[in-house]
């Protein structure tokens, strides 16, 4: 009997973005794609950054610009900024904006 195969690397960073921005934005909608693959030979893939796009709504983003949207995503991923997270395309809605 073999043993159980180990999460990727990818799949643990990406569970643990998942992680920080529901304890931090608790959100309704929470859709994360690695989209690593699309940046091979990218400086930040070769540095062993992963390129991710974000798809988020929180009740934390009602009245908030843009801009501060981003602050408290950003906020939220900060230990993993530049050293596991090398690109993030945030799209940040409220649930009144759905």
């Amino acid at each position: 009997m073999s043993a159980p195969a180990l999460p990727s690397l990818p799949s643990l960073r990406a569970a643990r973005i998942r992680d920080l921005l529901n304890a931090a934005l608790a959100p309704s909608v929470l859709e994360l794609t690695d989209e690593s693959a699309l940046h091979a030979g990218h400086a930040g893939a070769a540095s062993g950054g992963s390129h991710f796009r974000l798809k988020i709504v929180s009740p934390r983003f009602e009245g908030q610009r843009l801009v501060m949207r981003h602050r408290l995503v950003y906020d939220s991923v900060q230990e993993m900024m530049h050293t596991e997270i090398h690109a993030l395309a945030i799209t940040a809605l409220a649930p009144s904006e759905l």
